[in-house]
């Protein structure tokens, strides 16, 4: 089949990656694929997009985000160009701002088949938003995929994985297929050595909504406690100077390292120095990160926000604590470090059960989906 995946921007986050996923999966599956990205975006991706094997197709050179009606108008032109000239059996729209507009024009164009994929939390839609997601899903949409369980059922009040035994996908149907490792991580089964130093870190944007402002203070608690610690802070942000501040304010410069944002070729040796990685996000979609981490030894000490605790797997490879709290955050990091043999075990179950993300699976399963199309298409044809 022509796929077009459609996406507002081609930067380096989490969703980029995902898609990316996406594209290489179903490239793998034998589909035709052009990825159509609407506004910003960088060379270094666009190139990865073309080199798994898409076309790769840009509504603005210059990277420029419109609003409003202009906005509008723009995708209209820019979509309705792309649908002609490719005339696409499936399009596949990433449901991240703007979301609804691109799937509310493909079906006013005459669009047929529109999948989409949502890679955030309800939480950041408010009831307007919800209530026309419902309506797309319900009367425009031929399927709606989740990266949670937790985020279907906050979306449409019911849940469930998609998984291979599904014979026929009904009309308007939702599902949940979680989020792949990307390929610059590979998992490991390699024991850690025994060694006096415990390595707690963050591999992040350093900003507000992942609360990277907790993360000094906490260490600074724990560090009262236990001397035998060291902080290492991989990315970069608004808040980097604030977190240097509190590195100076507590007089813990020589054992906090601030390595900068990295390139992702580079940060599997990085999440390899790390043994308790924190994520103390205010909110989280999936948590690409905490698989990542996982796949290299870290035990987590995570947010219990969005779809962290569905991720991260509390007491068994890792630990959940308060959002916001700084107080549970560094009492959870303690838990762990004051507890070897708990921290053992739980570095002990980490490759087996993230073997649940690998990318493998998730391109069978999205294959397995888009299969239905093939059926559906084929028999329409006829």
């Amino acid at each position: 089949m022509k796929i077009l995946v459609t996406i507002p921007c081609l930067l380096t986050g989490g969703t980029e990656i995902q898609t990316l996923n996406l594209v290489r999966a179903l490239i793998q599956g034998g589909h035709q694929v052009t990825t159509a990205c609407y506004f910003e975006h960088t060379e270094n991706m666009v190139k990865l997009y073309e080199d798994a094997g898409s076309k790769v197709v840009l509504f603005s050179k210059e990277g420029v985000r419109l609003g409003g009606v202009k906005g509008i108008l723009f995708l209209l032109k820019n979509l309705w160009k792309i649908k002609l000239s490719l005339r696409p059996d499936v399009v596949h729209v990433q449901y991240m701002a703007p979301g609804a507009i691109p799937i509310i024009l493909l079906k006013l164009m005459g669009q047929k088949s529109i999948v989409a994929t949502a890679h955030t939390n309800a939480d950041v839609y408010g009831v307007k938003a919800m209530k026309l997601l419902k309506f797309l899903q319900s009367h425009v949409l031929r399927a709606f995929t989740c990266i949670t369980l937790r985020a279907e059922k906050n979306f449409f009040g019911s849940c469930s994985l998609f998984d291979s035994s599904i014979c026929r996908i009904p009309a308007h149907a939702h599902y949940t297929i979680y989020n792949a490792l990307p390929g610059y991580i590979q998992i490991t089964d390699k024991k850690r050595e025994n060694k006096d130093i415990i390595t707690i870190g963050v591999v992040s944007r350093l900003e507000h909504i992942k609360g990277m402002d907790l993360v000094v203070p906490a260490f600074a608690k724990v560090y009262e406690k236990n001397k035998n610690i060291r902080l290492l802070v991989v990315g970069d942000g608004s808040l980097r100077h604030q977190m240097e501040e509190d590195a100076s304010r507590s007089h813990l410069c020589k054992i906090i390292e601030f390595a900068g944002m990295q390139q992702q070729r580079d940060l599997q040796s990085y999440y390899d120095k790390i043994d308790v990685l924190l994520m103390p996000s205010r909110s989280e979609g999936f948590g690409l990160t905490a698989i990542e981490g996982m796949a290299r030894g870290c035990v987590l000490v995570a947010s219990n926000t969005g779809g962290l605790p569905e991720v991260v797997r509390e007491g068994y490879v890792g630990l959940l604590h308060q959002p916001e709290s700084v107080d549970d955050l560094a009492n959870k990091i303690c838990s762990l470090i004051e507890n070897p043999k708990l921290l053992e075990q739980m570095r002990s179950h980490l490759s087996d059960y993230v073997h649940q993300f690998t990318f493998e699976r998730y391109a069978d399963l999205f294959n397995d989906l888009y299969s239905q199309y093939c059926v559906k298409l084929t028999f329409n044809r006829l």
